[in-house]
Parts: structure tokens; sequence; C-alpha cells
């Protein structure tokens, strides 16, 4: 699996990007892993609706075709784009964002987080309060999209929106949570991707 490290990167360019890799690539194309920040966007999903954007004031709005309602983007939070070929390594829709969640319930409890995913609403909460928000998309058999983690980031914009349409939902960061301790940015993506690796591989083999 390749894994590339974007940096901070425009949404979306990001987002051709990546429909265009899904799109030319073949049945031999290595899977990739794409670990990024965002400039500060909002992003609405194939059923969001305009009532879920309260207030976008001068950050962008992007229309995007993953599922889901509208979320946030900006520095200070981890995005993974996971380019799957989830047809080849025999994993589901449903196990594929399961995988997702435990790979970040995993990541947080290295840090002493007690996390957990909502099987009514995809994503990771802490005592009901969103740290993780997931959406993904499936072309002919491959994914593209995939999570985005608060780490240590400015929360103010989704007071903007309801967050993933839920109103009222409270969301919350890493660096929140942990106010005692500096959160190390690249040291959280680096586990971040090693644990989703090993989530996938361990998916793969269990079909094998």
């Amino acid at each position: 699996m390749v894994v590339r490290h974007l940096g901070l990167a425009d949404y979306s360019a990001t987002f051709e990007a990546m429909r265009c890799f899904t799109r030319e690539r073949d049945a031999n194309t290595e899977d990739e892993l794409w670990l990024l920040q965002h400039p500060p966007v909002f992003t609405q999903g194939i059923s969001g609706k305009a009532e879920h954007l309260l207030m976008p004031g001068d950050i962008p709005v992007v229309q995007i075709d993953r599922g889901g309602q509208v979320t946030y983007h900006g520095p200070g939070q981890w995005v993974v784009y996971l380019l799957v070929d989830i047809r080849r390594a025999g994993i589901g829709v449903r196990q594929l964002v399961t995988l997702i969640e435990s790979a970040i319930v995993e990541l947080l409890a290295v840090y002493g987080i007690a996390a957990a995913a909502d099987p009514k609403a995809p994503g990771v909460y802490v005592s009901g309060r969103k740290i993780a928000s997931l959406g993904l998309k499936i072309s002919r058999g491959c994914s593209y999209h995939g999570l985005a983690l608060n780490v240590d980031m400015d929360l103010s914009p989704f007071q903007r929106i309801n967050p993933c349409g839920y109103a009222g939902l409270e969301v919350v960061s890493m660096a929140m949570l942990l106010p005692n301790d500096t959160v190390n940015m690249s040291a959280v993506g680096e586990r971040l991707l090693a644990e989703l690796q090993r989530q996938i591989d361990l998916a793969v083999a269990a079909t094998a």
C-alpha cells in the first residue's frame, strides 16, 4: 500500500485527484492512503440539505460525491483518504466503515481517550461528542474519500453548521480532551496511518 503525505492541500484539487486516480486505476493498481490537512472548507455530501449550512460566511462550501451531510475541514485536523480496491480485497462497504472507526478508536486509546463508534451515525464519539467524521464513495468496487480526525484545531467553524446533519451535535478535539498534554500532530498522523494499515491487513487476512 502506497502512503502519501500531502501536507496542507487545497480541497477541490485533492477531490479531483481522488476521482482521477479512481477512474484511471486498474486491477493491478496499488491501493493508497493519503494523509493531509485542508485549508478551511465546508464539504456537502450528496444527501446534504441546505438548512444544515447555518452561517458559512467566508468559508467556501464544496459540493462533493461522498455520502452524508455537511462537515468542516481545517488546519489541525488529520484527513486520511482511503483509495482501496475493496472488491479485490474482499472487503464490504460496511466492513470498511467498521475498520476505519476501529482504527480511530484504537489510536485514541493510545492517548487515554475512551471513544466508540455509533451504529446509527457513522463516525467516532467521546461521551456523545464527535471527534472524527467519516464519509466514503464507492466507484467500480473502489473507495475514495475517508476520515477526518480533530486533533488540535479551531472548532468554532463547526458552530456555523449542523455537523453531519445533527443540530446541536457537540464536536471535540484531542487537544480539548488532553488539556495538560502537547498533542504532536505528526505523531498522531503516523500512528493513525499505521493503525489503518493494520486494520486493513486484518480484514483482508480474514477473507483469505
